[in-house]
């Protein structure tokens, strides 16, 4: 088996194992319901639901006080 003379410095090392990680793009689909795009084989996270079933209740948003009231 040949042998390497000389040793590779840890930056040609790194560099070359860097290109086995790299980010992939997410696939999102629409939701069936909604029509937002959420990730495949979850509950959506605009209606909560998964499957055409309800999975999750979404808690109603909270009123902001305007300056009107107090």
């Amino acid at each position: 088996m040949p042998n390497p003379k000389r040793k590779h410095t840890p930056s040609r090392r790194d560099s070359r194992r860097s290109q086995n990680w790299k980010l992939e793009v997410k696939s999102l689909s629409p939701c069936s319901q909604c029509g937002a795009l959420r990730l495949p084989h979850r509950v959506c996270p605009a209606c909560g639901f998964y499957n055409g079933k309800l999975e999750v209740v979404k808690k109603a948003a909270k009123e902001e006080k305007g300056p009107e009231q107090k």
